[in-house]
């Protein structure tokens, strides 16, 4: 039996001379250091996903509630 060469890693596992972070969400690489220290990007974060969502229209209370 022989033994097959080992391919090397084909991504870089460093971002700007740092250890590469990735969203948990989406899986892309993070720079930003806050969102390095949540490991989630701005857009994936559960906790701040719905804070920015305003629709920006006034609406009526729903009857009866």
């Amino acid at each position: 039996m022989t033994s097959r060469p080992q391919q090397p890693a084909l991504l870089d596992t460093s971002v700007g001379g740092q250890h590469r972070i990735t969203c948990q969400g989406c899986r892309r690489p993070l720079t930003d250091p806050e969102s390095r220290a949540r490991g989630w990007g701005r857009e994936c974060d559960p906790l701040l996903k719905n804070q920015h969502r305003n629709t920006g229209v006034d609406q009526d209370t729903i009857p009866g509630t």
